[in-house]
């Protein structure tokens, strides 16, 4: 049964490979990111995260930004977390930067299957700015639902495959209303995570993303690098106690 629900989610991850390769448009890119989650106790998180994005053909840069949260975690099946991204997107146009401001909520719940398969599933609430004090456009807000399934599998101790899918619905954006009020992307994601020690893991992924209801759709294969370090703070924080001699 465990197996069964794995292989779904692979087919899943490549069932629509025959489309991707029939739109107009297709880039191979690298993505390549180094996050930190500094536990401040049993339930709460600092999150950090940088992340640096390259295209065409990974020759020309795409973006990088800069990512702060703060992560709750109530029981150990259920997370949920807040963060603020800053993104400097290149544009080719006009050879210039464009600037966002990204505010996202995460819920997140977990279901281990057994002790080597775990499946997830997480939300994400998006609302993003482009521009604000340099466009005409910046104080519009674009607002985005993106839903993601995954499956992860031990192979060893240290070493672990992941398969996700994720739908992203476009809620509002008046820059792009050809996609108002539908679904028009997707990523499909395959990868290893390597765990070096209990604070060290690095990992290694590759992902298609597709786009539709779009009159110009792009459709992306990247290379993943992912670099992520575990630290804990909660010694720092646990209060003094005095002898009852003092």
């Amino acid at each position: 049964m465990n197996k069964i629900i794995f292989l779904a989610l692979f087919s899943l991850l490549f069932f629509n490979k025959k489309i991707i390769a029939q739109k107009s448009y297709a880039d191979l890119g690298s993505w390549n990111s180094f996050s930190v989650e500094g536990k401040i106790n049993k339930k709460f998180s600092i999150l950090f995260n940088e992340d640096m994005r390259i295209r065409e053909n990974i020759s020309q840069l795409n973006l990088f930004y800069t990512e702060i949260g703060l992560q709750y975690k109530p029981v150990s099946f259920i997370k949920t977390s807040i963060a603020y991204r800053w993104i400097d997107k290149y544009v080719y146009e006009d050879e210039s930067f464009s600037f966002r401001n990204r505010l996202m909520w995460d819920f997140t719940i977990k279901k281990n299957i057994n002790k080597k398969i775990s499946l997830s599933y997480r939300h994400r609430l998006q609302a993003e700015k482009k521009d604000m004090f340099t466009s005409e456009k910046g104080y519009l807000t674009e607002w985005y639902s993106r839903n993601k399934v995954a499956a992860k599998y031990q192979l060893t101790k240290k070493l672990n495959a992941n398969l996700s899918v994720e739908f992203r619905y476009q809620i509002h954006d008046q820059r792009n209303l050809e996609s108002e009020k539908t679904w028009h992307r997707n990523r499909y994601q395959t990868g290893v995570d390597y765990a070096i020690n209990n604070k060290n893991e690095i990992g290694i992924y590759y992902l298609i993303q597709r786009e539709y209801n779009v009159s110009v759709p792009e459709n992306f294969y990247v290379i993943g690098f992912q670099y992520s370090l575990t630290l804990d703070f909660s010694k720092s924080f646990k209060p003094i106690t005095k002898s009852a001699n003092e």
